[in-house]
């Protein structure tokens, strides 16, 4: 029944976006309410800082999912397999799963977009308003043409940081800044920071001049994008990386 009135090929994007925008209203409202139930100083936290616990909670069940299925497509599955002679150009190759999946990390991000705006700056400055606003411009297209997905997926790979990052927030407002766990959390998230959002970009670029030609047999605007949104992308996490070294030398 789901097969044949929801994923049918036209409405897969549209109704994975959906889907990704209840996930988040559920997952948000599982955080709250069992974070009410057994966590004793939620309830003494103020109301924005119940309102990010909540929202990172959302963010880390999405980065938890999302790396899990990215690195599937991109190291696993043959889908996206380099063997021009025998799968055909992979930057359009695309599946019912790879298209699911996609739309409902573009749930999420707009979801997330839509909370950050709507409680700016509480959850996030413009940087996030910016990073949020490119990924789901990039997988929305790559969710409704087919085209890129290959390169989405080894974007969304980067997400696997974000769980440390939150869990780093979530130690903070327990008052655990002093603890070894809030020592050891910050080096793990050194370490994955250099590895998916430093040197994960460096084999994206290289893959992508690499494959420039298949690149190129997308649509203009999705090269654009697979050349573009990246590099933005990129900056942006050598300057955040920036922030997280003098947080950790201030750490140890």
């Amino acid at each position: 029944l789901f097969k044949n009135l929801v994923l049918p090929d036209p409405f897969i994007p549209y109704a994975s976006i959906l889907c990704g925008v209840m996930g988040c209203k559920l997952v948000y409202d599982l955080v709250k309410l069992l974070s009410t139930s057994y966590v004793g100083l939620y309830t003494g936290l103020t109301k924005i800082q119940r309102i990010e616990w909540n929202n990172r909670g959302m963010s880390t069940v999405h980065a938890v999912i999302i790396t899990a299925i990215s690195f599937y497509f991109v190291f696993l599955s043959e889908l996206f397999a380099i063997r021009i002679s025998t799968t055909g150009v992979f930057t359009l190759k695309s599946s019912h799963l790879s298209t699911f999946t996609l739309g409902v990390s573009v749930g999420y991000f707009v979801a997330d977009l839509a909370m950050i705006c709507w409680f700016f700056p509480c959850l996030g400055g413009l940087e996030y308003i910016l990073h949020h606003s490119l990924s789901a411009i990039a997988v929305a297209y790559s969710a409704l043409t087919g085209e890129g997905q290959v390169y989405t997926f080894m974007v969304l790979l980067s997400e696997v940081t974000t769980p440390g990052i939150n869990l780093r927030w979530f130690l903070d407002v327990s008052g655990l800044k002093k603890s070894s766990a809030y020592l050891v959390n910050g080096v793990v998230i050194f370490v994955g920071w250099v590895a998916a959002r430093v040197l994960l970009f460096v084999y994206i670029f290289r893959h992508v001049y690499l494959h420039r030609a298949q690149v190129m047999k997308m649509q203009s605007f999705g090269s654009f994008l697979v050349m573009s949104v990246p590099l933005v992308l990129a900056s942006m996490n050598v300057i955040w990386f920036g922030k997280i070294l003098k947080g950790l030398r201030k750490t140890i």
